[in-house]
């Protein structure tokens, strides 16, 4: 089966990025051909050269495109169309494929996906990582009401023309049913987590850890992840000098880049229970999830994040380190109902504070918490049980 990957963002585990696809294109491209149409804009931001940029057996065309989270709307704007006309137009021009693989976000890379699937008459199958144009409206990148009306009436005729759509969490599946979709076309497959990575972490390598960065004796809670609008961080900033001014035994790092940045880098130099720490690889961060005693996922309070699928949930349970949520939706219900994390309403600091104040004053409960997350992990959160969800899929709607 030739299969064709529309993705606007390829990443390997040299990049400081979840290279979700990266796992689900080594799986397929054992047993199939798989062309990738993508952009170059993360293979400069490659941190280690310890994994080829592409999985054995893939091919791929790339355009030259850059793109980052510090770009305002307009310049995003351009990139998200360059790509759009970039991969219709090789779309055409590759062999025929048997089934087109669009994965949003942006909307436009599924657009692209969609076009090149009726002009070459096959089947397309709509991967949705983020509720698209949902979340750009809610975060008010999209002022007029008839943009709105527009970007709304795309997003459905996109549901109603894949022969089978992908939704990354049960929330995001029950907004795409609830458009009038049928259940039958529909599979939620979750993020996930890469467990072969996680088990390469020894117990000497994050000793090591601690060590290297003066960690001893110190409980660590860890946000690792975008500093982006959407992730709540001044909330976070406020939580963690709330409480390492009472608990000097607790260390709050943060892992990423982003928006936020210079927020964290000014707590960090006046809170030195505060530490803003590079991003890292893929393949190392599981190293600094298996070093914190507890991490934190955040968002603001908007409905449309709810539905999200966060790889840092996944990522943090499958090192057995308990997670805080400060989502209403469906993760909410996945830590309290496995009892491996706890949930904090976002926006609120002093809760925060408290709750981190109460957990990490309990260690067994921690380890507790954190076996339950890992045995989770195991069970149903593993990219490679993932990929073969995703093959038959693709299978079945090529036939």
């Amino acid at each position: 089966m030739h299969i064709a990957v529309f993705s606007q963002y390829h990443t390997n585990p040299d990049c400081p990025a979840t290279s979700r696809h990266y796992s689900l294109l080594t799986h397929l491209a054992r047993r199939h051909r798989v062309t990738l149409i993508t952009s170059r804009a993360w293979e400069g931001q490659r941190l280690t050269a310890s994994f080829p940029w592409l999985p054995e057996g893939v091919e791929m065309r790339a355009a030259g495109i850059a793109y980052g989270n510090q770009m305002g709307v307009p310049r995003r704007l351009l990139a998200f169309g360059q790509y759009a006309a970039f991969a219709l137009r090789e779309g055409m021009r590759i062999e025929r494929p048997d089934v087109v693989w669009g994965i949003s976000t942006p909307l436009t890379a599924a657009w692209a996906a969609a076009q090149v699937a009726r002009r070459r008459r096959v089947p397309w199958v709509f991967e949705v990582q983020d509720l698209w144009p949902s979340f750009p409206i809610a975060m008010g990148a999209v002022p007029t009401a008839w943009a709105r009306q527009r970007l709304y009436a795309l997003e459905k005729g996109l549901y109603q023309s894949a022969a089978h759509i992908l939704p990354l969490s049960p929330d995001m599946t029950s907004y795409v049913a609830g458009l009038g979709i049928a259940d039958s076309k529909i599979t939620t497959v979750l993020n996930g987590t890469d467990l072969d990575l996680a088990a390469q972490v020894t117990t000497g390598a994050v000793t090591q850890l601690r060590q290297e960065h003066g960690l001893d004796g110190k409980r660590i809670v860890l946000y690792a992840g975008t500093f982006g609008r959407a992730n709540d961080i001044p909330t976070l900033v406020k939580a963690a000098e709330l409480q390492t001014s009472s608990n000097p035994d607790t260390v709050w790092l943060f892992m990423g880049h982003g928006y936020f940045e210079p927020l964290i880098r000014e707590a960090a130099a006046r809170t030195s229970g505060i530490r803003l720490v590079a991003p890292r690889p893929r393949h190392e961060v599981f190293r600094w999830f298996a070093l914190a005693d507890v991490s934190v996922v955040s968002f603001l309070d908007l409905p449309v994040l709810d539905a999200n699928s966060p790889a840092k949930l996944y990522d943090s349970l499958a090192m057995g380190t308990p997670v805080v949520v400060t989502n209403q939706g469906w993760t909410k219900k996945l830590v309290e109902e496995n009892q491996c994390g706890w949930f904090v309403p976002a926006g609120q600091p002093e809760q925060l504070a408290y709750r981190l104040t109460e957990q990490l004053s309990d260690p067994l409960a921690l380890l507790a918490a954190g076996k339950r997350g890992r045995q989770l992990a195991f069970n149903e959160f593993d990219r490679t049980q993932i990929a073969e969800v995703i093959e038959q899929v693709l299978l079945d709607v090529a036939q």
